[in-house]
């Protein structure tokens, strides 16, 4: 299909004279139903965009496995969502023939062959298509990215083992296969770190769960030290508004830079919490001796020098001027923090990040210890 929805929305909108209103006229007319295809939609993301893209009144269709949460949308109350299963690797007979949508939301593309498979399928009958990327696609962290910096490479593009390692070089090559089947059509989204209700990463959640156990909370670096990360919720918003208001491109979706430090997230986890804590900030160089990684006993900070040095300053110009907006970091908190307690005791006894307790009294206990020892020699 060579004419895409937003030209075709154009031309009749030129055609009936409406260009004319002011631009805020415009962007304020509520878009048209659209029946959208969603690769996923079970998982953290997926079910937040069902969420919202029912309530602008759209048509929904999923296609997955059937494996994660398959009982999530099941009951009357979900009559109007579609459920298709199959495998985008095996098994896509549930989405061939011609239907039509107006656009496909990938939200689980790791394999440039796996959506080398879908986009091609699809091609012929979806208007846009819109891939959930990631920031990691950087090849650099040293500056602050925007969407012209280089993309990580891979020695190997043939691998298919997705690690630490290759997880950014394979999604930059899901973006390029994306583009490649429908050119100029596709629409790529880079998050970074998302973050919110339904999250079973626990990387951010673990903060406002420790502030809820209460104590001594061990902080990494300093209050001032950036973070980025953005609200499941409204990744989600900005997605749908990629497909109503047809951009396309590569777009960059976090908190503003300069936006969010770890102070203010320790500080909205204790608001949050119902016990009682304090906040020790360690620096960096003694969290590196005690062997406290950055990102997973420390989740979602990373000293921000050295090679990770544009680390909590990515560019989102061009996703605010589309329309990304965000809530309050407040609301964010206190949202994930009810999720966690909604969690079975068992999930809970088991978080997947975040220093151990006994761990963070350890390191507690040595940096109390040689302040002491300090203030001794001064004297």
């Amino acid at each position: 299909m060579k004419t895409s929805r937003r030209d075709f929305l154009a031309a009749g909108a030129a055609g009936a004279g409406l260009l004319a209103l002011p631009s805020f006229a415009r962007s304020l007319r509520k878009p048209a139903p659209l029946k959208l295809l969603v690769l996923g939609g079970t998982g953290f993301l997926g079910p937040h965009f069902v969420e919202i893209a029912r309530k602008h009144g759209h048509t929904l269709t999923l296609f997955n496995r059937g494996k994660t949460n398959p009982g999530k949308f099941s009951g009357e109350q979900f009559s109007d969502i579609e459920q298709l299963h199959g495998d985008r690797k095996t098994d896509m007979k549930a989405l061939e023939g011609e239907r039509r949508w107006d656009a496909v939301l990938d939200t689980s593309a790791y394999l440039p062959a796996d959506v080398t498979r879908s986009a091609n399928l699809l091609a012929p009958r979806v208007k846009q298509y819109v891939l959930v990327s990631t920031i990691s696609v950087y090849a650099k962290n040293d500056v602050p990215s925007d969407e012209k910096s280089p993309l990580a490479v891979l020695a190997d593009p043939d691998i298919t083992e997705v690690t630490g390692e290759t997880y950014g070089g394979l999604k930059a090559l899901c973006e390029q296969a994306a583009e490649r089947e429908l050119p100029k059509r596709t629409t790529v989204v880079r998050p970074g770190l998302i973050v919110g209700p339904g999250d079973t990463t626990d990387r951010f959640t673990y903060w406002p769960a420790r502030a809820d156990r209460g104590g001594e909370i061990l902080a990494p670096g300093s209050a001032q030290d950036p973070t980025q990360f953005i609200d499941v919720r409204d990744l989600a918003a900005f997605l749908l508004a990629t497909i109503e208001h047809g951009h396309f491109g590569t777009y960059n979706a976090d908190a503003a830079p300069g936006a969010l430090t770890m102070g203010a997230v320790l500080a909205e986890s204790q608001r949050a919490a119902k016990a009682k804590s304090t906040v020790t900030w360690v620096p960096a160089d003694f969290l590196e001796a005690q062997k406290v990684s950055p990102w997973q006993d420390m989740p979602a900070w990373i000293p921000a020098r050295g090679e990770y040095a544009g680390f909590g300053r990515t560019s989102v110009a061009k996703a605010r001027a589309a329309g990304l907006s965000y809530r309050p970091l407040r609301e964010t908190v206190r949202d994930t923090l009810a999720y966690w307690h909604g969690l079975p005791a068992e999930r809970r006894s088991k978080p997947k990040a975040g220093i151990a307790p006994q761990r963070e009294a350890e390191v507690l206990q040595a940096w109390h210890a040689g302040a002491d020892a300090g203030k001794g020699q001064e004297k």
